[in-house]
């Protein structure tokens, strides 16, 4: 389902922002200020290896445009690890090989190794926020439920997503790949 050719078809992140995008202004002010600790950074370069994160995004999700720029950040930070978006709604058969529940809920980041073997993925969103989310926050009016959802992102700055992603590495790290024929390790 995943190749090599699959994911290097992807959009880089600069790709990504050089197009047209909805919320244009706000994928930008949100990357500008992503930082991210070296204690992470030295974390994933302490993995070896080199590792691809595909991620399955849309320019219109309001948690994608919260994580999105900081896994990018991510990226960036270390030498080992690079990233390509691909569209969810482009990419059904990889969406619904990770669906949350049974919803296509997104960002979907799906760890590769250096062979393109899957070796987990996380999503849609932090394990705190999703908990939330499906015990308090949709029985919620949407405007309420979002703006909670954002004062979640903003507080946080992203350590919760970086620190499950990181979490998600070290794991496969020691696990290794799936079974292409099993159901993928969900680390949320």
């Amino acid at each position: 389902m995943i190749s090599r050719a699959r994911y290097n078809g992807g959009e880089t992140f600069a790709d990504f922002m050089a197009r047209p995008t909805k919320n244009h202004e706000l994928w930008v002010a949100i990357y500008k200020r992503a930082a991210i600790p070296i204690e992470i950074s030295a974390r994933l370069e302490a993995l070896g290896g080199h590792w691809h994160l595909l991620v399955l995004s849309e320019d219109w999700c309001g948690d994608a445009v919260n994580m999105v720029p900081l896994i990018a950040r991510l990226t960036e930070s270390v030498s080992n690890m690079d990233m390509r978006i691909l569209a969810r709604d482009e990419n059904p058969d990889i969406m619904d090989a990770h669906l949350t529940g049974t919803s296509r809920s997104i960002p979907i980041v799906i760890l590769l190794n250096q062979k393109f073997q899957e070796c987990g993925w996380w999503g849609p969103r932090p394990r705190a926020l999703q908990q939330w989310v499906i015990e308090k926050g949709l029985a919620l009016p949407k405007e309420e439920r979002y703006r909670e959802i954002r004062t979640f992102y903003a507080r946080g700055k992203g350590l919760t997503t970086l620190s499950e992603i990181v979490a998600m590495l070290e794991e496969c790290c020691i696990r290794g790949p799936v079974d292409p024929t099993a159901e993928a390790a969900h680390f949320v």
